[in-house]
């Protein structure tokens, strides 16, 4: 367990989209609009894990067409997503940004996403702990990986919070805006450039 355990804190210490997204989203809309959009991004793992463990993920990584459908679905969301954390704050938005993204957009961001696919189905096929008990394993596995995802996507939520808590100057907060949206842009962009 303990294998697993340090598996997922690895995997999920180099920042995605998920937890860069959760820190735009709390620097440009404050704490609790951060924490409705984890609430969804929790939502969508849960489901994607569900689908892991149902046997689709073999199907979804096996299926070319599928996969780059899945990856530019995913790149146009997180797109968008980026430019709502770069308009944020900022007079000038070609994207209105007066309702912050919340649990519907952290929900939608799993499900399109590859990389949670590949993540989940290395995790759930590899560390094998209950070989003879599929879904005890599972359910340990799940148990587990929230333990640790849970707080990790908390403490960014926190992070954007204190950026946005040091009262920057209007040019810093879009500056840090703007970071945050292109790095996340990165990650996605990186991502696909290993994955074709």
């Amino acid at each position: 367990m303990i294998t697993f355990a340090l598996a997922i804190v690895l995997m999920l210490s180099t920042p995605g989209p998920g937890v860069l997204s959760a820190a735009g989203v709390a620097a440009g809309f404050g704490p609790r609009a951060g924490l409705r959009y984890v609430a969804g991004l929790c939502i969508g793992q849960a489901l994607v894990f569900a689908a892991v463990a149902a046997g689709l993920s073999a199907f979804v990584l096996a299926t070319p067409w599928l996969r780059l459908t899945l990856m530019a679905l995913s790149f146009c969301y997180l797109f968008y997503l980026a430019c709502r954390i770069f308009f944020a704050g900022s007079k000038i938005a070609f994207i209105q940004s007066a309702h912050p993204p919340g649990l519907i957009a952290g929900l939608l961001l799993q499900p399109i996403n590859p990389k949670a696919y590949a993540v989940l189905t290395a995790l759930l096929t590899g560390f094998p702990l209950y070989p003879e008990a599929y879904w005890t394993e599972i359910t340990i596995k799940f148990l587990i990986l929230n333990i640790i995802w849970i707080p990790i996507h908390v403490v960014w939520v926190y992070f954007g919070v204190s950026l946005k808590r040091l009262n920057l100057s209007p040019k810093a907060q879009r500056g840090i805006n703007m970071a945050m949206a292109l790095s996340m842009l990165l990650v996605v962009s990186l991502a696909a450039w290993a994955t074709f």
